[in-house]
């Protein structure tokens, strides 16, 4: 037979009721939120993909298979975009032997190293668009600071931004510069935390820089390292806005060199409404996906064998 519960345990279970519901009313927000706004927009792209729609109005699309896929992969401003966007990853590298050559530098007992690392982190954390109409403003070719110094020292202006050559090679500089404060930060506090005594016993055995830096600083920073190395590349194959801002002439620059993929991602979902199609917006957004993931196994897979966290 039940046991009939007192009025005191009645009012506790009440109490532990209403405590559960009032937990799981502020949980359930969250994840509302991203099925609403995350997991059912990613079907939805899935499905779209697949369809050929030039509307706002779902109930238009008409299922049309793999060919948006077989569309993108014979248009040659799709190869055009990988081939940029592929040159504009050289970025991650470069940024990141500088902002580890810099993170040694101002590990050192220097003068002013809190006003260096601000300074050098300060292009990360600035507006984007700001940073590319600065920079749009010192390549231009006519009246930019950057001509006007060669031109000071008797050299001819650089067509920075009108040709192809100099237009990528300028937006690698700028790439470069706008994430190398972030590397530095995050490498030094990696420096920060090997231990000396490492360093002590290193200096025992009679070892030299060279040997310290590659056998142990190395090593002791590489999970730091793999860290920029994924993200890098993720934002490296998601470059846009700079583009967008510094592409003269427009759209995507002198011969297109300002044409990287999400570039065109944007750039075909405008069109979509006319000759393109969401849907080929669609397939092209899930083979970038795809291409990030497959390159983020990659560089799991190969961490193994350089990547210590002992």
């Amino acid at each position: 037979m039940k046991k009939e519960l007192t009025p005191f345990e009645k009012a506790h279970r009440r109490k532990l009721l209403k405590t559960d519901l009032a937990g799981w009313g502020m949980a359930v927000w969250p994840l509302v939120g991203f099925f609403l706004f995350g997991f059912l927009p990613l079907v939805l792209s899935v499905i779209l993909s697949f369809t050929d729609l030039k509307s706002y109005r779902l109930s238009e699309a008409s299922f049309i298979g793999f060919d948006n896929y077989r569309s993108l992969f014979s248009d040659p401003n799709f190869f055009l975009a990988i081939k940029n966007t592929l040159f504009y990853c050289l970025s991650m590298p470069i940024s990141l032997v500088l902002g580890l050559f810099i993170a040694t530098l101002l590990n050192r007992q220097l003068k002013g190293k809190k006003f260096y690392r601000t300074v050098f982190f300060i292009p990360y954390v600035c507006s984007v668009v700001a940073v590319a109409a600065m920079w749009k403003w010192m390549f231009n070719t006519d009246y930019g600071i950057i001509n006007n110094v060669i031109r000071f020292f008797g050299g001819a202006g650089i067509p920075w931004l009108t040709d192809p050559h100099w237009f990528r090679i300028s937006m690698l500089i700028i790439l470069v510069w706008s994430n190398t404060g972030f590397n530095i930060i995050l490498f030094q506090a990696a420096l920060a935390n090997i231990s000396k005594s490492y360093y002590e016993s290193a200096d025992i055995e009679g070892a030299n820089i060279f040997q310290k830096f590659f056998h142990l600083t190395l090593p002791a920073i590489s999970p730091t390292t793999f860290y920029i190395v994924i993200m890098g590349l993720i934002g490296s194959l998601q470059v846009y806005t700079q583009m967008q801002v510094m592409a003269n002439p427009a759209p995507f620059g002198p011969d297109k060199a300002g044409l990287t993929l999400v570039f065109y991602l944007v750039y075909v979902m405008r069109d979509g409404l006319t000759s393109m199609g969401m849907g080929l917006a669609a397939a092209l957004a899930w083979i970038l996906a795809a291409a990030i993931c497959l390159i983020t196994v990659f560089n799991f897979f190969f961490s193994k064998k350089w990547v210590h966290y002992d």
